[in-house]
């Protein structure tokens, strides 16, 4: 391929980012302009990727190599796959649709939208990275902008929430560097594509060793229960922009390196320890919803049912079958789409009403109509209704986990599991009960209805969500490619 598209995907936000810090005197429009047109290109090349990627190969296509630095054998490698593109494009799709959500956005507007593309680039590069110190320091990148998003442009507890992500992800990486070193110590090898294909024999270090201290990184950002805890807090506190790419996009990097790393490196460690993985999954998807139907904070309840809903992402991937596989890959992209618009949709309701708890809220249907439908087409496909991705996605892992052999008594784990899906649809039904419905009150008579501006980021979302829920076809064929190689 003579056109390096990844590296422009990547690196026209990062251009943009720089631009719109490092340009003096630009006034708003200006910002904002140059942070929509990067952002459009980044995901204007993205699509070009998804419709020239070949469905029927297997392997990494769209390759960039570089030597970087020989001496330890890293090299700049990038390439994607049917697990990786998929997330690639939701994340430039993200980048583009919280320009738009962040088109209101005066504080600071320089610093803030320069950190937003700088976020959008990290997390563009975590996935379309081949060698594993570029992937560690992608990774280290997005939590520079994400400690700055919260901390100046979030509310409530901004400090304490920002700092808390911080140590949480830190602590994470250091697991993870510790995990890479292992591997590069083994192995004498960064190239993600190299150790999947061989395989890591346990040499001084243990092969059990090597998978934890990865895996600890990757929960907590997925994150797994009970390391979960900085999630709810990061999301309230957060900035709308924040949690729109906090839930849709950054979480992912957790579920891709587990799919990608840890399990494509250790297939057999795995395996060994799939019981305690798909426990601590259910554990997940039913605590996760059960918490989520005490909250009275509308942010707050749709951070906790991530919780809920990336426990069914850790299912899919410790059933180890290959449908259940797809499934969870194909729930990290439909989780990014319905819950990157249920945040969108929460942070307009907030700034029309100037309220967020649940218990005061109520009647916005008369005064808010086109944002009253599009708040329950993302409600209900986040619970599951047939023709969002929602149900396709949780179908898929639910069946394909029944099937799995990993382990004796993993049919009753999925059954019990599958409660945390009654539970969404109590959590989900009484949520928008609670804030469009029933008699109108005085006090919201200002609240106002989508703009022109925020009907474009809304209905994107709308027809993404129904697009992967009619034909998920388009991305399980490929993302079943993907995930095949990774079934040893």
């Amino acid at each position: 391929m003579d056109f390096n598209y990844l590296s422009f995907i990547i690196f026209v936000p990062l251009l943009g980012a720089a631009l719109v810090a490092f340009i003096p005197g630009l006034n708003r429009n200006w910002i904002r302009g140059i942070s929509l047109l990067t952002t459009l290109v980044s995901f204007g090349l993205a699509v070009a990727v998804f419709a020239l990627f070949d469905h029927s190969r297997l392997g990494m296509q769209f390759e960039e190599f570089y030597t970087w630095i020989p001496a330890i054998n890293a090299n700049y490698h990038l390439g994607v796959d049917g697990l990786s593109m998929p997330l690639m494009v939701l994340t430039a799709f993200l980048g583009l649709m919280v320009v738009l959500i962040s088109w209101k956005e005066e504080l600071r507007a320089r610093e803030y939208f320069a950190w937003l593309l700088l976020l959008e680039a990290s997390i563009l590069g975590v996935f379309c990275s081949l060698d594993l110190l570029l992937f560690f320091i992608f990774w280290e990148i997005e939590i520079i902008p994400m400690y700055f998003l919260i901390s100046i442009w979030g509310a409530g507890r901004k400090e304490y929430s920002s700092i808390k992500y911080v140590i949480y992800t830190l602590f994470g990486s250091a697991f993870m560097l510790a995990g890479i070193l292992s591997v590069y110590f083994t192995t004498g090898s960064l190239n993600v594509v190299e150790l999947t294909r061989n395989g890591i024999a346990a040499g001084a270090i243990p092969a059990v060793a090597m998978f934890f201290l990865l895996l600890v990184g990757f929960a907590i950002k997925l994150p797994v229960f009970p390391l979960h805890t900085w999630l709810p807090d990061a999301h309230t506190d957060a900035p709308t922009a924040g949690s729109v790419m906090l839930a849709g996009a950054l979480i992912k990097m957790g579920g891709y390196g587990i799919i990608r790393i840890v399990v494509g490196f250790f297939p057999e460690v795995a395996r060994d320890y799939s019981f305690w993985m798909v426990l601590l999954a259910v554990i997940g998807i039913v605590y996760g919803a059960a918490v989520t139907l005490r909250q009275t904070d509308l942010k707050r309840m749709i951070a906790y049912s991530s919780v809920s809903h990336m426990g069914m992402v850790l299912l899919g991937v410790f059933a180890l079958n290959e449908v259940s596989m797809t499934g969870a890959s194909l729930q990290m992209v439909s989780h990014g789409l319905l819950t990157g618009l249920l945040f969108a949709m929460a942070g307009f309701t907030m700034h029309s009403t100037h309220e967020r708890d649940l218990r005061k809220l109520g009647g916005l249907a008369r005064q808010m109509p086109v944002a009253t439908v599009v708040f329950s087409i993302a409600g209900l496909g986040s619970l599951g209704l047939p023709l969002t991705s929602g149900f396709a996605a949780e179908f898929i892992t639910f069946t394909g986990s029944f099937a799995s052999t990993a382990f004796e008594g993993i049919k009753i784990l999925v059954v019990i599991s599958v409660s945390g899906v009654v539970l969404a649809a109590g959590y989900i039904l009484w949520m928008l009960q609670r804030v469009f419905y029933g008699p109108p009150q005085a006090q919201f008579d200002h609240a106002h209805d989508a703009t022109a501006i925020e009907k474009v980021y809304m209905f994107a979302f709308v027809i993404l969500i129904f697009a992967v829920g009619i034909y998920p076809a388009a991305l399980t064929d490929i993302m079943k490619m993907a995930v095949m190689p990774l079934i040893k």
